[in-house]
């Protein structure tokens, strides 16, 4: 087999590592399989859901990342996030200020949350180059409640809230700064900056404003490879075609300026702080007043089809495949 790129594994590769190497208890309601955000466990009157994320591609507020974007698979899936252990990997040479500074990171994000942060395991190690925080995050869920990526139907409306590549557009404000500065007025780095912040790269408002309608089929959380991506895992998870309306997709000017200056598709690159929600027409409009309602921006961007179908992005008149990202478009351009 050969070498494998930097970002996620090629859905056929991993599917297959899932299929010949994990299994389950009969106690395990939901398991490993492309497009899930989490796994559920069955606890009796609840849900137990479980999900663990690491934050490799970050080297600021790498804490608050790690709790964020682990809270946000708890809340896809409808459930609450409420414990949280993290296993830091520190490269040598880093300082007692330095781990000071990730604990208090990840303390600050639980509490914002109502999050415990109640375990985990520390370390300084010659085998990372950038300090690397392990999530494992813990939540519930009523029974009525569970909402799975495999959910999703066709004739579903495709909601995006948000817009695309919000932590994409923070990371780049805030690794490549110094040089955006020397090519964009300083307001449009410092807005792209608080992108972290400001719309923020959680969701677990997002879910929690609107997983309560039954007609809410699905929902996802898109991270590494874009929006894009995630569309395509929510297809393939629920075995639907889906048609995308590339004009309908919300970019702001300050994603699009900086993914213009680097090259890259603004659908193909992180993008926590955007939640898909795949739900019946008839409650579309409902879902998005609550949003609204809620200072959440939502925007009906595609429908889901028949598998038969395909998956599908409409831009400018054209009908082209959608495209998949396997390989983020930002570890094409970051060191």
């Amino acid at each position: 087999m050969k070498n494998l790129p930097a970002g996620k594994i090629n859905a056929d590769i991993l599917n297959g590592l899932i299929s010949n190497y994990t299994h389950s208890g009969d106690r395990v309601v939901l398991g490993p399989a492309i497009g899930e955000d989490a796994t559920v466990i069955d606890m009796g009157t609840r849900y137990l859901i479980a999900k663990t994320d690491p934050v490799t591609a970050v080297t600021q507020e790498t804490g608050y990342y790690a709790v964020n974007v682990n809270a946000n698979d708890i809340a896809s899936m409808g459930g609450t996030p409420l414990w949280f252990l993290a296993a830091i990997l520190a490269p040598e040479n880093t300082s007692g200020d330095d781990l000071e500074r990730v604990f208090s990171q990840i303390s600050a994000a639980c509490r914002a949350l109502g999050i415990s942060y109640c375990g985990g395991h520390t370390e300084v190690t010659s085998s990372v180059t950038n300090m690397v925080v392990n999530g494992l995050m813990l939540g519930e869920v009523k029974k009525s409640g569970l909402k799975s990526t495999a959910a999703a139907r066709p004739g579903d409306d495709l909601i995006l809230t948000k817009w695309a590549a919000i932590e994409a557009t923070s990371i780049l404000a805030r690794r490549e700064c110094k040089k955006l500065l020397e090519h964009f007025p300083d307001m449009l780095v410092s807005r792209a900056r608080d992108y972290l912040y400001n719309p923020g790269i959680s969701v677990v408002e997002d879910a929690r404003t609107i997983a309560h309608h039954r007609d809410v089929h699905a929902l996802h959380d898109p991270t590494e490879g874009g929006i894009a991506t995630g569309i395509f895992e929510m297809a393939q998870a629920s075995r639907v075609g889906v048609e995308v309306y590339y004009d309908r997709i919300p970019i702001s000017p300050e994603t699009m300026s900086l993914c213009m200056f680097y090259g890259i598709d603004p659908l193909g690159t992180f993008a926590s702080g955007s939640l898909l929600i795949a739900a019946a027409p008839s409650i579309s409009s409902r879902v998005i007043a609550d949003l609204t309602c809620n200072n959440i921006k939502a925007t009906v961007i595609g429908r889901l089809l028949g598998e038969e179908q395909g998956l599908t992005l409409i831009r400018k008149g054209r009908q082209i495949p959608l495209p998949v990202y396997h390989q983020d478009e930002l570890f094409r351009v970051l060191p």
